[in-house]
């Protein structure tokens, strides 16, 4: 794989922080719903969540993009 640009670097690194945010808001927010239909949704929703970050975070192992990386 081609070595990724600054740009591309950091728009990585923000989709990877806003998905770890909506993540946390997510969790946080299932506490408080008492609907089982609702919370049944919140926790679809918080799966599939994590499974992007997990997606993101592979995607970077994969092509080593924290090594390849240089300013």
């Amino acid at each position: 794989m081609r070595n990724l640009t600054e740009g591309e670097v950091l728009s990585l690194t923000t989709l990877l922080k806003f998905e770890n945010d909506a993540l946390a808001v997510s969790e946080a927010m299932q506490t408080l719903i008492t609907d089982a239909e609702l919370k049944k949704q919140a926790e679809a929703s918080i799966l599939a969540t994590e499974g992007r970050i997990k997606g993101i975070q592979q995607f970077i192992n994969e092509n080593q993009i924290t090594t390849n990386y240089r300013r």
